[in-house]
């Protein structure tokens, strides 16, 4: 199989990562391979903790799709066994364990959904039960002599825990063990992972060298922050756009991020260029181009990779229809309009009331945005970011108002 030149392919996948340890060792590895006609393999795992994956988890499923397009074999790997234990990353208590049955069924969601992305037939889908599940009591043991507790407790969340006399369950500690047997059973070249998996690929790289297998690079991503521009997208905290949601819904998320995080945006969930976004971004600084017009480009492209062209076309019209008319989308039978993000500025633009948050933000300090609950007085709002108790209200802005509801 030929491949295209080393430093093509070194480019093309360095774009949006936030490291990789180390470059010279995937050249060397992409030379060998350029040079046998044989693919590198690359992995990246997925615990199955949640039914419906976001637009944070498909930072990573891109960049493994940047690999595919290069000829190269991705391996999705389901984390059925590691699962089970439960990921201590980013938690200060033990996460709580999860059921067989809870794991299967969110793993086949996963399976139709990394799809949208990736390419079924240049796919490689596995679950780590293959190997762990039937791993005896004197493979675990041999497993676990190869680190030690002091470098496993030199993790963040470990020594912060440890340090506070929060409780550390056993388990945890063999998770990172776990996943860097993974790699050892699938003879990983890459691994990938968000910026705070950092620790658990180091320890892949270590213990594949133990079982006499070069070291994987380790390529981490940055973690997408959420809508609200601020924190890592989650569910949890209501910031998320999730792949499976309806386009209108989709893209009407979209269209309410800050014009700033747009550039990080297209950055990370886009196969633009990093030369265009910059050419993007100095024509929307310069005033040639309105960051409404590059948000909404931004909108299409993002609903067109998991639904379809049309339907992200069609969602974009009706999103300027509500604009344009002054209504709000989906209003109900009533004139309410049901709002995703409960943000005055978010309201606002939700409810047509704004253009964009820029502008929703302008209203707010111009103290032209008044707000009121079912049966009390209107009053003045003065942050745009002030977060309302989902319920009902009327929203002014000027002269114009609306009705919203939960």
């Amino acid at each position: 199989m030929e491949f295209p030149p080393v430093e093509e392919q070194i480019a093309y996948l360095k774009k949006g990562l936030a490291e990789l340890i180390r470059e010279e060792d995937l050249r060397e590895r992409l030379t060998e391979s350029a040079k046998s006609g044989c693919p590198i393999r690359v992995k990246a795992g997925f615990d199955p903790t949640a039914p419906d994956l976001h637009l944070g988890h498909t930072v990573l499923i891109r960049k493994l799709k940047h690999f595919q397009d290069l000829g190269h074999t991705v391996i999705f790997l389901i984390g059925d066994m590691t699962g089970l234990i439960g990921d201590p990353t980013g938690r200060n208590i033990t996460r709580p364990p999860m059921t067989r049955a809870e794991i299967d069924a969110n793993a086949e969601t996963y399976k139709t959904q990394v799809f949208k992305l990736l390419d079924t037939a240049k796919t490689e889908v596995r679950f780590n039960s293959e190997w762990l599940q039937p791993l005896q009591t004197e493979d675990w043991i041999r497993l676990a002599s190869k680190y030690t507790v002091a470098r496993i407790l030199e993790r963040d969340e470990f020594s912060k825990r440890f340090k506070e006399g929060m409780p550390i369950s056993v388990h945890e500690l063999m998770y990172p063990l776990a996943q860097a047997y993974d790699s050892v059973a699938l003879r990983c070249d890459v691994e990938m992972g968000g910026t705070d998996q950092k620790f658990n690929l180091l320890v892949g790289r270590e213990i594949q060298r133990d079982y006499g297998q070069k070291p994987q690079i380790v390529a981490t991503v940055p973690l997408l922050e959420g809508t609200d521009g601020v924190e890592k997208m989650s569910k949890s905290k209501g910031n998320y756009i999730g792949i499976t949601e309806p386009p209108e819904v989709m893209l009407r998320k979209v269209m309410l991020i800050g014009d700033e995080l747009m550039f990080r945006y297209y950055e990370l969930l886009t196969d633009v260029s990093v030369e265009a976004i910059q050419r993007l971004r100095e024509c929307v600084v310069s005033g040639a181009l309105h960051p409404r017009q590059a948000k909404l480009d931004l909108a299409k492209r993002i609903v067109s990779d998991f639904h379809s062209p049309e339907e992200a076309e069609a969602a974009a019209a009706q999103f300027e229809n509500v604009l344009s008319e002054g209504k709000g989308a989906g209003a109900d039978a009533s004139g309410r309009v049901p709002i995703t993000d409960w943000r005055i500025n978010r309201i606002l633009v939700e409810t047509g009331l704004a253009s964009s948050v820029k502008e929703a933000d302008r209203l707010v300090k111009q103290g032209a945005v008044t707000i009121a609950a079912a049966g009390s007085d209107f009053r003045a709002i003065s942050s745009p970011a002030e977060r309302m108790p989902p319920t009902e209200y009327t929203i002014r802005a000027g002269k114009n108002y609306k009705h919203v509801r939960n």
